[in-house]
């Protein structure tokens, strides 16, 4: 029976994650950080009481920043595979925690690597490390013939934790060709999920599109909207996360859609799934999004009502306004491809939201 531990259990990947590993029949150890609150209510329905006997799910406390305890874990556990999901993932956030950034994005998986050389598990465990498309900048001198980014795309990150998460790619990389280590990077475009975090963008639309419809919110403010990612599901990206760890070779991989979707385009069709048509007035900072029409019975809302505004605090010191990959190689290498799409993503959320203000 294989054993993985996931740093970042608690975050949205590693709830995914470790259920698809015990639907395979690993045995799971996640590590979660020390709070005052609780903070595991992703992995709530899969966590198993200590007292059982053997447990297929175990936490244990831990933090990126603290070499000795990462090590202690991975000598207990004795891992066949190695999970690095754990960061401080918000970029705007980055800009104000900077050190703290690099500190667990950039040297966090440092200390994952050399417990494992140390402990002399370079030949018994595997590692994939969560790399972001953040190390691209959304620079257009660096996009492929496509136009999109791949593994060859050369990297201009532009905020803290782009720059703190290419460190974290390298030194993957280096541990790989220096020890002969299979330690691989998975170069995520942005995934969501209902699980998503409240404060990042897409499931601040969705909450908001929600509560507007159940008349709990009159409007609420964003940023860049003309900015374009690639929004994939994150229940594909951690399955393909599972595959780079099962391929041949250690190697480095993109994992996106190759879809283009805008904020603007995001806030639409969010909208759309209460049968809500918006018009937008105005340009940059100056934005505004009014209701057009109602097209569903349950949720009525008054026409040429004002629901969104732009907070230029909400903008970047350094704004990334493109991101978008090519996931050829997984596709072709490792026979991947998504199982979900932006609409029913969208629709996913909306449902959850929908259902979770509902009941509160």
């Amino acid at each position: 029976m294989k054993v993985a531990l996931i740093t970042g259990v608690t975050g949205q990947d590693g709830s995914y994650l470790a259920e698809l590993l015990l639907e395979k029949g690993y045995i799971v150890h996640g590590v979660k950080r020390r709070s005052s609150s609780f903070n595991t209510q992703r992995v709530d329905h899969i966590y198993q009481d200590p007292h059982v006997k053997n447990p297929r799910f175990k936490l244990h406390y831990g933090d990126l920043t603290d070499s000795l305890n990462i090590t202690k874990i991975i000598k207990d556990t004795q891992p066949d595979e190695i999970y690095n999901l754990g960061a401080m993932s918000h970029v705007k956030v980055s800009f104000d925690m900077p050190e703290y950034v690099a500190n667990v994005d950039g040297i966090g998986p440092l200390r994952i690597l050399e417990a494992v050389r140390l402990l002399g598990l370079e030949k018994k465990t595997k590692i994939y490390q969560a790399s972001t498309s953040e190390l691209y900048g959304g620079m257009k001198n660096n996009k492929n013939e496509n136009g999109f980014y791949d593994e060859k795309s050369a990297f201009y990150p532009r905020s803290p934790y782009g720059v703190a998460k290419i460190y974290g790619f390298w030194i993957t990389k280096n541990y790989r060709e220096a020890y002969d280590m299979f330690a691989c990077n998975g170069i995520l475009f942005n995934h969501e999920s209902p699980r998503r975090g409240e404060t990042f963008v897409t499931r601040k639309i969705t909450r908001a599109v929600a509560q507007i419809a159940l008349g709990q919110k009159d409007k609420f403010y964003l940023g860049n909207l003309d900015a374009k990612r690639d929004w994939g599901h994150a229940k594909d990206y951690v399955r393909m996360m599972w595959m780079i760890l099962q391929a041949d070779q250690p190697e480095d991989w993109v994992i996106a859609t190759g879809i283009s979707t805008s904020v603007r385009e995001m806030v639409s069709m969010s909208f759309k799934e209460v049968g809500v048509e918006l018009e937008f007035k105005g340009k940059g900072s100056n934005e505004k999004a009014f209701i057009k029409a109602c097209h569903d019975k349950k949720y009525q809302l008054k026409i040429g009502k004002e629901v969104l505004s732009i907070d230029s605090n909400y903008y970047r010191p350094t704004e990334v306004d493109y991101l978008v990959g090519d996931p050829t190689k997984a596709k072709v290498k490792l026979g991947w491809k998504p199982e979900h799409n932006i609409t029913s993503l969208v629709k996913e959320m909306i449902q959850s939201d929908l259902k979770s203000f509902k009941n509160n």
